[in-house]
């Protein structure tokens, strides 16, 4: 009995360990300074967001460097527009021709790091570049709400 009861009570801890610092991640993500959800970084229940989305580590790289190089790099942020055609342009996916528009989406709807960039994004910012299983993307928050 007591194997029998070891692997249920860890694979309950590690479920909630995993969901924990899951949570801590998130709490600590684009926070900086120190806040405690004031921001309301993943608190919102919708993000509202454009993406590009590559299948080549490579290409995503180079999309970024476009964007620092005309906006980023000089602490600006990318306004919607000219992420839209970059979109066009690089993305990979067929939002791309929407100029990378995903519209509104509750939490739950995307899959895993795409939800926590998403939800933890500021309105305006624009994500670095991360993997998923779908490839690689950036993401530009628009807005969200609850």
């Amino acid at each position: 009995m007591g194997k029998d009861s070891k692997p249920k009570e860890s694979g309950g801890k590690g479920k909630g360990k995993q969901a924990a610092s899951g949570s801590d991640e998130n709490a600590s993500k684009g926070k900086g300074k120190g806040g405690k959800g004031g921001d309301g970084l993943g608190t919102c229940t919708y993000v509202e967001a454009r993406r590009i989305l590559c299948e080549k580590q490579g290409k995503i790289n180079e999309t970024y460097k476009k964007l620092q190089d005309g906006w980023l790099g000089n602490g600006d942020k990318v306004p919607p527009a000219e992420f839209a055609k970059v979109a066009q342009e690089y993305s990979e996916c067929p939002s791309g021709k929407k100029g990378g528009d995903l519209g509104w989406f509750p939490r739950g709807r995307m899959a895993g790091p795409f939800q926590e960039v998403a939800f933890n994004t500021p309105v305006g910012a624009t994500s670095a570049p991360f993997k998923s299983t779908h490839g690689y993307h950036i993401i530009l928050s628009e807005g969200r709400k609850n």
